[in-house]
């Protein structure tokens, strides 16, 4: 089964910037088009950015310009590198094939706050 297991979240000022990544247990990215979500307290998972099987990608419009969702085959892993965030950003970060066909992980928590 494969697992997914994202990191690099934190707490960080508005303005500031952060690197997420997530690691899979397997060779999955051939066959799955990668993608990041994220969950605010009292909201429905979203979308964030994801690569698809065009292949292009895609940005919700709040992040686009400053998220940017990238990629390395051979270690099995995807990032997202967030720039300029705002407290609307806060949330648990997760990462899942798009549409979402994985297991979930259990995320990585990023407070945009002073």
């Amino acid at each position: 089964q494969v697992q997914l297991v994202e990191s690099g979240g934190g707490l960080v000022q508005p303005g500031g910037s952060l690197s997420l990544s997530c690691a899979a247990s397997g060779s999955i990215f051939g066959f799955y088009a990668m993608a990041w979500y994220r969950q605010a307290p009292g909201k429905q998972r979203e979308l964030v950015a994801g690569f698809t099987r065009d292949p292009s990608t895609y940005y919700l419009d709040s992040v686009k310009g400053r998220f940017t969702i990238s990629r390395d085959n051979s270690l099995n892993t995807v990032y997202l590198q967030m720039n300029s965030l705002k407290p609307g950003d806060t949330a648990v970060y997760y990462c899942n094939a798009n549409p979402p066909s994985i297991s979930w992980g259990q995320g990585t928590q990023v407070t945009v706050s002073t």
